[in-house]
This record gives structure tokens, C-alpha cells and sequence, in this order.
């Protein structure tokens, strides 16, 4: 119990406790706020890689679209290169 002051006791005890709750809720308070902000890191981080994932994707998709466009223009031109001279070819042995 607190010395005797002009203060009843029981409001001095009281104020003593209720600091002493403080006190004593301040660890575990601060090791909810570690767990909440690390929760938070590592959803962000899978948000990150979940994003860079889908772009990546993306690129991927248009470098194989573009790869596969320019092979069918080197095909399309070759063969009408190869018609225009069957073609002629065609064309001589009728005549």
C-alpha cells in the first residue's frame, strides 16, 4: 500500500493498479501489433508476386504471339513465292 497522502488511499491504489494493468497489457499489446504488421508484409508480398506472376504471363503471351506471327509471315511469303512459280510453270506447259 502507497504512503499516506492527502489522497484517500483507495484512489491511490487504484491508480496503482490501473498502471500496473498498463504495464502489464503493453507486452502483449505490442507483440499484436508485430503479428498484425507481419501478416500484413507477407500478404503484400504474395500480392506482389501474384502480380508480377500475371505480368510476366502477359509478356510471355505477347513474345509467343509475336514469334508465331513472324513465322507464319516468313510461311505466307514463301508459299506465294512458290505459287507465282507453279504458276508459271503452269502456265508455259499449256501454252
Amino acid at each position: 500500500m502507497a504512503e499516506s497522502t492527502a489522497v484517500n488511499d483507495q484512489i491511490t491504489d487504484s491508480i496503482t493498479q490501473v498502471n500496473t494493468k498498463v504495464l502489464g497489457d503493453a507486452p502483449s499489446i505490442a507483440m499484436g501489433n508485430l503479428f498484425v504488421a507481419t501478416g500484413q508484409a507477407l500478404s503484400l508480398a504474395a500480392l506482389n508476386a501474384t502480380n508480377a506472376q500475371q505480368q510476366n504471363n502477359m509478356t510471355a503471351q505477347a513474345s509467343t504471339t509475336m514469334g508465331i506471327t513472324t513465322l507464319y509471315s516468313i510461311n505466307t511469303g514463301t508459299t506465294g513465292v512458290s505459287a507465282s512459280d507453279l504458276f508459271k510453270l503452269l502456265v508455259k506447259k499449256s501454252s
